[in-house]
C-alpha cells in the first residue's frame, strides 16, 4: 500500500528502534502502519549501534517516501546499581543492605554475616540520602530504608533494610523519592550523545530525570557550544529539547519548564515509582493541559501496550489507557520495548495507529461543536502568526473545509495550526528535509516535500493537481490555504486563501497580471506536476 492511500493519522506515534525491528524493511512496514518518530535509546549501546539505528530509520523513511524525525534520548542523571559478582544477588525482607561510595567495588553477598553490598555509580549517594529515607531499586521492585551511614573516604557507606525483597542485578535503576539528589543535569555520556546528536543531524533531543527550568537552559548552553540555537537566532541550527517528566521536582516548576522546552514527554515509569502511584494519572492530565496552555507538543509514554512485548494483542486496559490519553489531549503517544526488544513490533505499532484512529474521531466531533481558541500564552503574546492560526480554525469550522494547506520554510506555521487542533488534516508542504522531519511530530500536521512554487498560482495548481492524483477530495470541495508573500521568506506568514479544489481559473487575484497567468491553469499544473514529482524523488 502505497502511504498516500491513506496517511491521515492526527495523533503522532513514536517508536523506539531496537533489535526488534533492526532491519530498514520491518521498519519501513511500522512506518506505513502509523509511526512517525523513531526513537533511540542512549541508556543502552555504542555510537555504532546508534548509527545503525539512523540509518535503519532513514532508510526505511527513503523506501516510504514519509518524513520521519528521529529523537535521541538521554540518559540523564539515572542512578544504577554496578556489577555484582554473580551477576546479581537475592534480598529477602529484613536483610541488611550495605550501599557503599566504592564505586568499583564488585556487589556480592557475604556469606558469614548475610550482609548485601551494592555499588552504584553514584557514590555521592552515600552522603545526600538520609536515615529513614527510602531507596528503590527495579523500579520500585525492590525496596530499601536506610537505618544509617558510616565510614570515611572511599569507606563512607549507607546501612539499609530491605522492606521488600527480590533479584538485585547488574545496571539496574535506583529512584530515591525522599532525597535531594546534586546530580549533574547533563552527565559526562549525555555530552558526548549531545555531540554525537547534533553531528548526525537528529531532530529532537530527550531530557530525562528534568527537575526545573534551569536544566533546560544547561543542554540549551551545551548545544549552543556545537552551533545550535532553539532560540532560532543567528541561522543556526535548531534541535528542539523534549523534556522529560518524572521526578516530583519537575512537577513544582512546571509552568517554566513548559516555556523553556520545545515539548514535554509525560515519562510514567520513574515518575509512577518516585510518586504515590495513584496520582499518576491526575498528574499526567495536568502536564497535557500545561503544555497546551503553552502551545507545546506532548507524549505520552511508558508502558502502553507493555503486555505487546510477549503477546500479539494488547489488554482492554492498555487500549483504554491509549485512548484515555488521546482523548486527554496527547499530541503523540509512544512505544518503548514493545518495538524496541518485543516480539511483535509491528502488530504493537498497528493496535496503537487503529486505536488513535478511533479515539480522534469520537474526539473531533466533540470539539468541531466548540469554538477553537489558540494556547492562553500565544493570545497573549500579540504575534501575527498564532493570531492567523486561530482564524484559519474559525474558517475551517465556518465552511466544514476537509483540509488546511501550509507552505512553510522552517516549520513554525505548522506548528501554531496544530496547538489550534483543528481537527482536519493539515498538509505541510516545503522544500527542506530537515523541516520536514520536525513537523513529524505536531500533532495533525502531515509533512510532504515540494520544490519551492515561484508565486501562488503554482502553489494553487500543485495542491490541485496532488488532490487530483491522490483523490484527497472531490472538485469544489473547500480548503483554506496559508502562506506568506512574498512565498519563501521564513518568518512572515501573512495571507489566508480559501480554495476550492479545481477552481484555479476562478481564484481571486490581487492584480491584472496574476489574473491573466490564472487564465492560463493548464501551464500552471504542467508546472505543478513538475513540482510534485521532483519532491516524489527527494521525499
Amino acid at each position: 500500500m502505497h502511504w498516500r492511500e491513506n496517511p491521515f493519522l492526527l495523533t503522532k506515534i513514536l517508536a523506539t528502534v531496537g533489535p526488534a525491528c533492526n532491519t530498514p524493511e520491518t521498519f519501513a512496514e511500522m512506518i506505513k502502519a502509523g509511526v512517525r518518530v523513531a526513537r533511540i535509546n542512549f541508556s543502552h549501546g555504542t555510537f555504532d549501534d546508534f548509527k545503525q539505528a539512523l540509518d535503519i530509520v532513514r532508510e526505511a523513511s527513503e523506501q516510504t517516501g514519509i518524513a520521519v524525525g528521529i529523537l535521541g534520548d538521554l540518559c540523564g542523571p539515572k542512578i544504577r546499581t554496578k556489577e555484582f559478582a554473580h551477576g546479581g544477588i537475592s534480598l529477602n525482607t529484613d536483610d541488611n543492605v550495605r550501599i557503599v561510595a566504592d564505586e568499583s567495588l564488585i556487589g556480592y553477598q557475604d556469606e558469614e554475616t548475610g550482609t548485601s553490598y551494592i555499588s552504584t555509580n553514584y557514590g555521592l549517594m552515600v552522603d545526600e540520602v538520609q536515615p529513614n529515607e527510602r531507596i528503590f531499586i527495579n523500579d520500585g521492585a525492590v525496596r530499601l530504608r536506610v537505618n544509617g551511614k558510616g565510614g570515611e573516604g572511599k569507606s563512607r557507606y549507607l546501612d539499609c533494610q530491605c522492606i521488600v525483597g527480590g533479584l538485585v542485578s547488574n545496571k539496574k535503576g535506583i529512584n530515591l523519592p525522599d532525597s535531594e539528589i546534586s546530580t549533574p543535569s547533563v552527565t559526562d555520556w549525555d555530552k558526548e550523545c549531545v555531540k554525537w546528536s547534533v553531528e548526525n543531524d537528529l531532530e529532537y533531543l530527550a531530557l530525562s530525570f528534568v527537575r526545573t527550568a534551569d536544566d533546560i537552559s544547561t543542554l540549551n548552553n551545551l548545544l549552543k557550544e556545537h552551533g545550535c540555537d532553539n532560540n532560532g537566532r543567528g541561522g543556526l541550527k535548531h534541535l528542539p529539547i523534549i523534556a522529560k517528566i518524572e521526578k516530583p521536582q519537575a512537577i513544582d516548576d512546571l509552568d517554566r519548564i513548559c516555556e523553556k522546552a520545545n515539548a514535554i514527554m509525560v515519562a510514567r515509569g520513574d515518575l509512577g515509582v518516585e510518586m504515590d502511584m495513584a496520582t499518576v494519572p491526575v498528574i499526567q492530565k495536568k502536564i497535557i493541559a500545561n503544555a497546551h496552555d503553552w502551545g507545546k507538543p506532548v507524549i505520552v509514554a511508558t508502558q502502553m501496550l507493555q503486555s505487546m512485548i510477549n503477546e500479539a494483542t494488547p489488554t482492554r486496559a492498555e487500549v483504554s489507557d491509549v485512548a484515555g490519553a488521546i482523548m486527554e489531549g496527547a499530541d503523540a503517544v509512544m512505544l518503548s520495548g514493545e518495538t524496541a526488544v518485543g516480539r511483535y513490533p509491528l502488530e504493537a505499532a498497528t493496535v496503537m495507529a487503529r486505536t488513535a484512529r478511533v479515539t480522534e474521531k469520537e474526539v473531533s466531533k466533540e470539539r468541531r461543536k466548540k469554538r477553537s481558541s489558540p494556547p492562553k500564552r500565544l493570545q497573549q503574546n500579540k504575534r501575527r502568526t498564532p493570531a492567523l492560526a486561530h482564524g484559519v480554525g474559525v474558517i475551517v469550522r465556518d465552511l466544514q473545509a476537509k483540509y488546511v494547506v501550509v507552505w512553510t520554510e522552517l516549520g513554525g506555521t505548522a506548528q501554531y495550526m496544530s496547538q489550534n487542533r483543528l481537527c482536519v488534516p493539515i498538509i505541510a508542504l516545503s522544500a527542506d528535509k530537515r523541516t520536514l522531519r520536525q513537523m513529524s511530530l505536531f500533532f495533525g500536521v502531515f509533512p510532504m516535500h515540494m520544490d519551492r512554487p515561484k508565486d501562488s498560482l503554482e502553489l494553487t495548481a500543485a495542491l490541485d493537481r496532488l488532490f487530483q492524483l491522490y483523490n484527497w477530495a472531490d472538485p469544489g470541495e473547500p480548503v483554506v490555504v496559508c502562506q506568506g508573500e512574498p512565498l519563501g521568506t521564513p518568518g512572515i506568514t501573512n495571507t489566508i486563501r480559501i480554495h476550492y479544489v479545481g477552481d484555479v481559473q476562478r481564484m481571486d487575484w490581487h492584480d491584472e497580471s496574476e489574473k491573466a497567468a490564472g487564465d492560463n491553469a493548464d501551464v500552471a499544473a504542467s508546472v505543478a506536476e513538475k513540482i510534485l514529482t521532483e519532491g516524489d524523488k527527494s521525499s
